[in-house]
């Protein structure tokens, strides 16, 4: 707007500056003239200079004639002098102004007030929580190898426990990162039927503090949670920063997590790493959340078992998280306060994406959670219902997906059991499961299910061959 009306003034200018211009050249010609006149009368001026001679004639009227013409012609004189001069100023004031139009008309085309089009990408950063393993060293050396910016994705690992050998191992990274030490080391009083879960609170207390610093201190505005036994894949960072945009704008999220819990060897479509799902179920493993979040959960932050905790219906607030077909991170953590709970069944088959996606420059609006629904809900719908014994039997043709229905937690046990995924459920809602209905009853028992949900299985022959060649594996 502001651009066009200056261009309509500088046209207005540029038509009326001939007219100008033309004015000023008129008027000095014409003052110019006046003075070659004046200045070629010599006779006239011989005789204003010889006036005795003229009054020895005996003309005595025509010698005060001639005084009367001398003194009109000084005045006429004298204001054309001072006229030349007014209209001297005046076209030194136009030549100013028009040189000041001028100028500013540069200066508007050099810079027109245009919208920003490409902000500064946004910080994201690394949190890693470490404490005594000096493994961490595997962790932090795929970070920095896969890490496209060090100004975009600063690491900040902070320890706990004290423990000196890990000490070193961070600090010898020098300035490729930024290492933070948990002050308060102490025990913390727990009650007597949990003092084997000490552990537990320490860790609680000590992502509080992390949390805190890095939002707080540091003043960033997301932050990626990885433990100091995760290895990361290759397109970890684009992940991250494909989705951070959809997590900041969608109300109905409120995390991103890298970790498929069920994502193990032939549970997974090696040729999808680019598809992406909403679940309910609260992943964690290399996740990301918003200083927003943090500053809703920090104030009831929970003093153990903080992952259970956020995966309770008062946390998570009907919202979802993002988590990929083919984990991003990859647990190589089988010592540690859980005592390898899952690792030995589950966590170690894990399959860690080896695929470049670009995730910044793909379509992702079908997370959308109203595109996503009606998908979800067309998939579900339209997918053969089979029995566990259809599946065990090799007996079905394609790859699905089939519909596998439970209507207890029990019964989802069984059948999870029987397929090979992890059984355990968090306040009614399987690992990776999405748009479970329950009725929570007691934190620590089973849920009142009020809706059946569906278990999606793909590539139910792969599946199959693996659960034989572990059974035969574990006869021998």
């Amino acid at each position: 707007m502001l651009t066009e009306k200056h261009h309509a003034k500088h046209a207005m200018l540029r038509k009326r500056s001939p007219l100008i211009i033309c004015g000023a050249f008129v008027f000095v010609a014409w003052n110019v003239i006046l003075f070659f006149v004046l200045m070629r009368r010599p006779s006239a001026q011989g005789a204003l200079d010889t006036p005795d001679e003229t009054s020895n004639t005996g003309d005595g009227a025509g010698g005060g004639q001639f005084g009367n013409i001398m003194n009109e012609v000084m005045r006429v004189a004298n204001a054309f002098e001072a006229e030349l001069e007014s209209q001297k100023k005046i076209l030194l004031q136009i030549q100013s102004h028009w040189s000041v139009w001028e100028n500013k008309g540069a200066v508007t085309a050099a810079k027109p007030k245009l919208p920003d089009e490409h902000s500064a990408p946004a910080v994201i950063a690394i949190l890693v929580i470490a404490c005594n393993r000096v493994t961490v060293k595997r962790c932090l050396d795929k970070l920095i190898e896969h890490r496209p910016s060090a100004e975009l994705y600063p690491i900040v690992v902070s320890q706990d426990c004290g423990h000196a050998e890990t000490s070193d191992v961070i600090a010898s990274y020098g300035s490729q990162l930024t290492h933070i030490k948990q002050p308060d080391l102490s025990d913390i009083a727990v009650p007597s039927q949990h003092k084997k879960f000490q552990g537990y609170y320490k860790i609680s207390r000590h992502y509080r503090w992390a949390l805190n610093q890095v939002f707080n201190t540091f003043s960033y505005s997301a932050v990626v949670v990885v433990e100091d036994d995760l290895e990361v894949a290759t397109d970890f960072f684009e992940y991250f920063r494909a989705l951070h945009p959809i997590l900041k704008s969608d109300p109905t999220l409120w995390c991103v997590s890298a970790w498929n819990d069920n994502g193990r060897e032939g549970f997974v479509d090696p040729g999808k790493a680019s598809l992406l799902y909403r679940t309910d179920f609260f992943p964690g493993l290399g996740w990301m959340l918003t200083k927003d979040l943090w500053a809703e959960l920090e104030p009831k932050w929970p003093a153990s078992f903080w992952d259970d905790w956020m995966r309770l219906p008062d946390q998570r607030r009907d919202r979802s998280c993002i988590r990929p077909e083919i984990s991003r991170t990859l647990t190589f953590g089988r010592k540690g306060v859980s005592l390898g709970q899952f690792y030995d069944k589950y966590l170690r088959f894990i399959k860690l994406n080896t695929e470049f996606v670009p995730f910044t420059k793909t379509d992702l609006s079908y997370l959308e959670k109203k595109k996503y629904d009606e998908s979800f809900e067309k998939e579900v719908y339209s997918a053969l219902v089979v029995t566990v014994e259809d599946l065990q039997s090799g007996k079905l043709s394609g790859s699905g997906p089939f519909w596998v229905q439970y209507s207890s937690p029990d019964s989802f046990k069984t059948l999870a059991r029987n397929l090979g995924v992890m059984d355990d459920l968090k306040s009614g809602v399987p690992r990776a499961g999405y748009r479970v209905a329950s009725e929570l009853t007691n934190y620590h028992k089973a849920c009142k299910w009020i809706q059946r949900f569906c278990v999606k299985v793909l590539r139910v022959r792969e599946h199959l061959q693996w659960r034989r060649e572990e059974e035969i594996s574990r006869r021998r």
